[in-house]
């Protein structure tokens, strides 16, 4: 009996030692971010039917696979941002007879997929002037992807782009970088070509 009521002194005593360890509060807030210099260059690549201008610290990826099927002979590509952790996914169809409104159908889906978990989803008309026209879909809240659009000519191309980050969605985390790529994206369409 004596040595069980040492043993929970013991553990008692040991229990409150533990508790005066001073306590460290923690910083809520995320990294900074460090952006590089907006600076842009031309993807004027030969066999592609279109151009644009992209940042320089993008990189183009031309091998393309589609559920195991390659997509470099339908003009697809992928932008990456490295340094962001994000990718522009591109994809291209000519459009055939009767088509276009199944297209544009399929990108209104793509966006509307995100219902689940948007807390809004809008999309604008824009024309840039040169025979390209489009819609372009802002999707807010934790969701996959928070832009994408697609660029038209109404009778033969049709371009789709939707922005992914390597990440678990995080509306608040990342909108200093959707901010900031929002602002490429733009300038990507503002200055899209049909060759």
């Amino acid at each position: 009996m004596h040595r069980f009521l040492v043993a929970i002194l013991l553990l008692c005593f040991l229990f409150f030692e533990a508790c005066n360890a001073p306590f460290t509060s923690k910083n809520k807030g995320y990294a900074s971010i460090a952006f590089p210099i907006k600076s842009y260059q031309v993807f004027k690549e030969p066999g592609y039917p279109y151009t644009f201008e992209f940042p320089t610290y993008a990189q183009i990826d031309k091998n393309v696979n589609y559920f195991g099927a390659s997509k470099k002979t339908d003009s697809w590509i992928n932008i990456h941002f490295p340094s962001m952790g994000a990718t522009l996914y591109v994809s291209y169809s000519k459009i055939k007879a009767q088509q276009l409104d199944t297209l544009i159908k399929d990108a209104y889906t793509f966006a509307n997929n995100h219902n689940a978990k948007a807390n809004f989803i809008s999309d604008s008309l824009f024309s840039n002037g040169h025979g390209v026209e489009g819609v372009f879909f802002h999707l807010g809240g934790d969701v996959a992807t928070s832009y994408q659009f697609f660029l038209t000519d109404s009778t033969t191309h049709f371009f789709r782009g939707a922005l992914y980050f390597d990440t678990t969605p995080n509306e608040d985390s990342l909108a200093p970088v959707n901010d900031f790529l929002y602002k490429d994206l733009k300038h990507l369409v503002n200055t899209f070509r049909w060759k």
